[in-house]
């Protein structure tokens, strides 16, 4: 029994192909396009490779002048099998056989058994050099149409990048301009300001501010996330203590974990830790790094925190007891939008920019945040994700 790899994009051939080769016990591999083809011969090292020529993505001469070019599979034939290709172009660039379609049932068994056999089928000299040089034109051809068309591509998915960015930053300043009357009036009523209030309506009241704040913090998270995209973020210095503002950002984020009964283990050293940089913008982005692991941690889990110092900076890593990062998915996970669940079902809410932003302020402050999985803080392992936020101590003078 051999192995043949057969690239057909016609569905009813590759059928009929199938079920003759079956027939005579041999195992078949069906391949719908050119580059499929050429990634399934490295893949599973046929013993015959049947390719018709008229193919998208790479067409036949381009599959066959591309795959002997791999030494692993200089041995293997490969036999042309085509109602439109040209016998003598087949054989010159590297094919062993040239089969004509419509295929002919009764002889075609016989015919791929002498190819594996050994069977070998040679162009003719004088026409080889011609042939080889017209083909390697039409290759040239093809490839500069395909350069252009994905350089056309390229040219649109910057547009779109840039009218996607512009988007987010004129949706994002006319949804905050409305909010902020709300804001101010939800308050006033609250704090009876306005007049006295029922406690009916007072519970609805704080129930309606905590969805303005929520929405507030969304529409704040997509200004900062336009901004680092399109360069214009700000950042003001000043001196604060690290340490402080750790443990002011995991203070913040508090009652997020309060409501899932979640705890955390702190390893944080005594003493100061002075620091020159953007405290402000530091504190959000450390509170997005430990909502993101509050997020990913079960009810009644533990989340971990442990604070390092450098000769030149200070790390922030912080460890949840969820399933970790995928495979891949360590540098994306700090991609603005992206999620691994998408849909509007997943459990977990947000809009996916909290790790942009995180990376993007310590990046402006000296520093980065990087993803890996598990670490050991006081005497707990935990296995899930871990997030390593690092500052320059003074970031003023790290980014000069």
């Amino acid at each position: 029994m051999a192995r043949v790899l057969h690239i057909e994009d016609d569905p009813r051939n590759r059928l009929l192909v199938r079920k003759l080769l079956a027939a005579e016990g041999h195992e078949v591999i069906d391949a719908e396009d050119g580059l499929e083809g050429v990634r399934l011969a490295q893949g599973t090292k046929p013993d015959l490779i049947l390719v018709d020529i008229n193919i998208p993505g790479l067409d036949g001469y381009e599959v066959a002048l591309r795959l002997r070019g791999e030494a692993a599979l200089e041995r293997v034939p490969i036999v042309a099998i085509t109602a439109e290709g040209d016998r003598e172009t087949s054989l010159v660039v590297g094919c062993d056989g040239f089969i004509q379609k419509p295929i002919d049932a009764s002889q075609f068994c016989e015919l791929v058994n002498g190819y594996l056999a050994g069977r070998k089928e040679l162009p003719k000299e004088h026409s080889s050099n011609h042939r080889l040089r017209a083909q390697s034109g039409r290759i040239v051809v093809h490839l500069e149409e395909k350069v252009a068309e994905l350089s056309a591509a390229n040219a649109r998915l910057r547009e779109m990048e840039r009218l996607r960015r512009e988007f987010y930053r004129n949706i994002s300043h006319e949804l905050a301009t409305p909010m902020t009357p709300i804001v101010g009036y939800l308050k006033m009523l609250i704090d009876q300001e306005l007049g006295d209030i029922a406690p009916a309506q007072s519970k609805a009241l704080r129930a309606m501010d905590d969805c303005v704040q929520r929405l507030r913090g969304t529409l704040d998270n997509l200004v900062d996330v336009t901004a680092l995209e399109m360069g214009k973020i700000k950042f003001f210095y000043r001196n604060y203590d690290f340490a402080k503002l750790v443990r002011a950002a995991t203070n913040l984020t508090a009652p997020g974990r309060e409501a899932l009964k979640q705890l955390v283990i702190e390893s944080i050293p005594a003493g100061p830790m002075v620091a020159y940089g953007d405290s402000d913008k530091l504190l959000r982005a450390v509170g997005h790094v430990l909502d993101n692991a509050s997020k990913f941690t079960p009810e009644g889990g533990t989340i971990g925190i442990a604070v390092s110092v450098r000769a030149d900076s200070y790390e922030l890593a912080v460890v949840d007891e969820g399933p970790g990062i995928r495979e891949g998915f360590e540098e994306r996970v700090f991609e603005p939008f992206f999620q691994a669940d998408g849909s509007p079902t997943r459990a977990q809410g947000g809009v996916g920019v909290g790790l942009a932003i995180a990376r993007g302020v310590a990046r402006g402050l000296g520093g980065d945040i990087t993803a890996a999985k598990g670490a050991v803080i006081g005497n707990r392992t935990f296995a899930g994700a871990r997030l390593t936020l690092r500052v320059a101590k003074n970031a003023h003078q790290a980014q000069r």
